[in-house]
């Protein structure tokens, strides 16, 4: 289990990215891009983002692909955001498990409705 200061400062890179990502990147270009969680290394010098990309498919390649190519801009401006030794060195990550998680309630509903009746 990380430390209390590793999961404080993983609650501060969350929020500070996803508002960077806000305030950079366009909706109608790239999707909607969420921060789901930031995983950060021990000795706070790289961070993996878990992000994810609501849209259609070409916006959600487009939206990874700006990520990518914004990545050290997207760095520096959570660096000048918040105080800490070091800027952690950023790499993203596409996060499915809304996707999945979804899905999975789906096929609940739909397991639920095809046993109601022959419960009775």
């Amino acid at each position: 289990m990380p430390s209390l200061r590793l999961q404080r400062v993983r609650e501060l890179l969350r929020r500070a990215i996803g508002e960077t990502i806000r305030r950079e990147i366009s909706v109608g270009e790239a999707g909607l891009i969420t921060v789901n969680d930031v995983d950060v290394s021990g000795d706070l010098k790289s961070a993996l983002v878990f992000i994810s990309i609501l849209g259609n498919a070409d916006q959600q390649k487009r939206g990874f692909q700006m990520l990518n190519r914004h990545r050290k801009r997207i760095q520096g401006l959570v660096g000048r955001s918040i105080v800490l030794k070091y800027t952690p060195a950023l790499r993203f990550v596409l996060d499915d498990s809304v996707v999945r998680g979804n899905r999975v309630l789906t096929i609940i509903e739909e397991l639920d409705k095809s046993a109601g009746p022959a419960a009775e």
